[in-house]
């Protein structure tokens, strides 16, 4: 037998169980992974409460929970293609993360070698993160030069945004709350607090590109300081987010992306803040965390 979480019925982080299930093995085609680490997103608690969107990810219950992971490969199927026994790899599996073991098919597009140099903890991170970062920068064709106004800078997309947009040459301004401007400097931004008024506050320094990683405070703020749609990007407001501004997500990073990033990682300029750890048992304590939405960088369950 081995553990897994599920949830039997949508709801809150009250509805999260550990349950030992056989354990499972891979079959032909498909590797699998004994995990070490499973990174929380806000799509993880919010696939478990909201049926709707649960629909649009294909996700039905009784279901498995979370989606980024890090561990070891410890069995490889008939025909598997790309891994072996005994290979660090990370990545993500909808709705089955949060377990002893995940079984993947290969060839697998969300799954990368775990580089020397980088743990599993900051590896579960990466995969939603990291990738949506990427992919709200590009959006906007971020360059050296630029003044990029990050909304959100302090959570778990934010924390890789505010660092990538700087090593790309960007002045940054991140949003936050004011007892989090400490932590957003050390990031490498120049703190400004969310709310009402966010236009006015920021209009001195002149951002020329944005990104709103929460909501659409920080894209109206944008688009009322006259800066250009095609230079404003989303990943929270739905598909079809105010004034024309971009709409985008993990799924639109480039396929080097994720290279880019462990790199950067395993050079030191790129920091992986863990704000929390938690024992599998602890699910729940840690999905109430989360969303909680005042944390300061990632959440990572170990198993």
């Amino acid at each position: 037998m081995s553990r897994a979480v599920i949830y039997e019925k949508f709801g809150g982080p009250d509805v999260l169980e550990l349950h030992e299930v056989p354990e499972p093995h891979a079959g032909p085609g498909e590797i699998r992974i004994r995990v070490a680490a499973a990174g929380l997103n806000p799509m993880d608690w919010g696939l478990a409460s909201r049926p709707e969107l649960a629909a649009q990810f294909g996700v039905t219950v009784p279901s498995g929970f979370g989606y980024d992971l890090a561990g070891v490969v410890d069995e490889v199927g008939p025909g598997a293609m790309g891994f072996t026994v005994g290979q660090r790899v990370f990545g993500g599996v909808m709705a089955r993360a949060v377990a002893d073991f995940a079984v993947v098919a290969t060839p697998a597009e969300t799954l990368w070698p775990t580089p020397d140099g980088v743990t599993d903890l900051a590896a579960a991170t990466l995969p939603v993160a990291g990738m949506t970062a990427a992919a709200a920068l590009a959006a906007i064709g971020l360059r050296s030069g630029d003044t990029v106004l990050i909304g959100g800078a302090a959570g778990g997309v934010g924390v890789f945004a505010v660092q990538l947009a700087a090593r790309a040459g960007a002045r940054v301004i991140g949003t936050s709350g004011e007892g989090t401007f400490s932590f957003v400097r050390e990031l490498g931004a120049t703190p400004v607090a969310y709310g009402p008024g966010l236009a006015d506050r920021v209009r001195s320094l002149a951002p020329t590109a944005a990104t709103d990683l929460f909501g659409t405070e920080t894209a109206s703020a944008a688009l009322e300081l006259g800066i250009a749609p095609e230079r404003i990007s989303t990943i929270a407001a739905g598909p079809n987010p105010p004034g024309g501004v971009r709409a985008t997500g993990g799924v639109d990073a480039a396929p080097e992306a994720m290279t880019r990033l462990t790199d950067a990682i395993v050079a030191g300029e790129v920091v992986v803040p863990i704000a929390a750890t938690f024992p599998i048992e602890k699910v729940r304590e840690a999905v109430e965390l989360q969303a909680g939405r005042h944390v300061h960088g990632k959440i990572v369950l170990t198993l």
